[in-house]
């Protein structure tokens, strides 16, 4: 499944709209949750995103003098890592569509004391404002899903990378239990919009982000939709039983 069905339209969760208004409509949601969320991410995993992400750092293998793209940023989870393990000779950028989510990563990080290394991007994964073979490390965590044409961004963030250099994708994706799916659909579309109503007043977010998990891509059609651009030696990893998988990629 790809998140375009023609030339026009697109899915923006479970509703038909025209490929030009999801972008704005996406940014809609994120400037609504980005105060918020932090606290949602903690309240809706339980804080298991946390051991996702730490996983995703495990494997990233990033070494000091590195350079580094966090794409979908946010608030600069990963982010805060990276610029740890680059050090001082080494460079991370944070890059974000949503300007309201830049800035929230930006206060966040800066708060911890994480300046110097670390640079803010307002960008769209589908065209980067970077040179060709430029990052050894890229990252987009719970972000590929809210991009109209994954296939254009995958072939952006190749273009960015090096040679020898690696993707990572951490997103959502599809449970492996039949039992457990189940289980997952019924928090997520009755659970999940209540939180983020009482938590960040907005439950139609939440109904949204619940929605476009769905219309995601699977492991399998995403790892050859990565290989379609160029990845080479692709692989994904299931973590809490599909609910999430991290996918590897590199480029030769």
């Amino acid at each position: 499944m790809t998140e375009q069905t023609s030339s026009s339209t697109t899915h923006f969760g479970f509703k038909q709209v025209e490929s030009t208004q999801k972008a704005s409509m996406v940014a809609d949601v994120f400037h609504s949750v980005a105060a918020k969320y932090d606290v949602m991410n903690d309240l809706m995993s339980v804080g298991i995103h946390r051991l996702w992400k730490r996983f995703t750092i495990d494997c990233s293998g990033v070494r000091p003098g590195q350079k580094i793209l966090d794409l979908a940023g946010g608030t600069g989870d990963l982010t805060a890592k990276f610029s740890r393990l680059v050090g001082p000779k080494g460079q991370v950028v944070l890059a974000d569509i949503n300007e309201s989510m830049v800035k929230v990563g930006r206060d966040k990080l800066r708060d911890m004391g994480i300046v110097g290394n670390v640079n803010y991007v307002q960008a769209n994964a589908e065209e980067l404002p970077f040179p060709d073979n430029h990052f050894d490390v890229i990252t987009i965590a719970f972000g590929l899903r809210n991009v109209t044409d994954k296939d254009k961004a995958l072939a952006s963030m190749y273009r960015v990378l090096k040679p020898g250099g690696r993707l990572l994708v951490l997103e959502f994706s599809k449970p492996t239990n039949e039992q457990f799916a189940k289980a997952y659909d019924w928090y997520s579309f009755n659970i999940l919009p209540k939180i983020g109503q009482i938590v960040a007043n907005d439950g139609d977010s939440y109904q949204y982000l619940a929605e476009s998990i769905r219309m995601h891509p699977d492991q399998a059609t995403l790892e050859g939709m990565m290989q379609d651009v160029g990845f080479e030696q692709t692989s994904y990893h299931n973590l809490t039983g599909g609910i999430v998988a991290l996918h590897r990629g590199f480029k030769f």
